[in-house]
């Protein structure tokens, strides 16, 4: 059951690390400075996903392996669902084709 909660907790965290990339990079063409909203997204995402990490861990590496497995299978998956297909290109004036 423990292992369950690590590897729900994995999908969480990656979640809420590479989904909260996909939004910063969404948003940089909108801000007048995009160094400062990537840098300040970047730690907060790592701030978040680190003291997560260490909280599912409880000191128990197994727990931590198990959580960092579906952390990145969510990397994966997202990768492959925001990918560009052809049927979904953008052309440069942000306009599917």
């Amino acid at each position: 059951m423990l292992y369950a909660i690590a590897a729900v907790a994995g999908i969480l965290l990656g979640i809420i690390y590479f989904g909260g990339l996909w939004l910063t990079i969404q948003r940089m063409s909108q801000t007048e400075r995009p160094i400062l909203l990537l840098m300040s997204s970047f730690i907060i995402r790592l701030g978040l996903v680190l003291a997560g990490f260490y909280l599912v861990s409880n000191g128990r590496l197994e727990f931590l392996a198990v959580s960092l497995i579906t952390f990145f299978l969510t990397r994966f998956y997202f990768i492959r669902k925001i990918q560009p297909t052809p049927e979904r290109r953008v052309n440069s004036h942000g306009h599917q084709s």
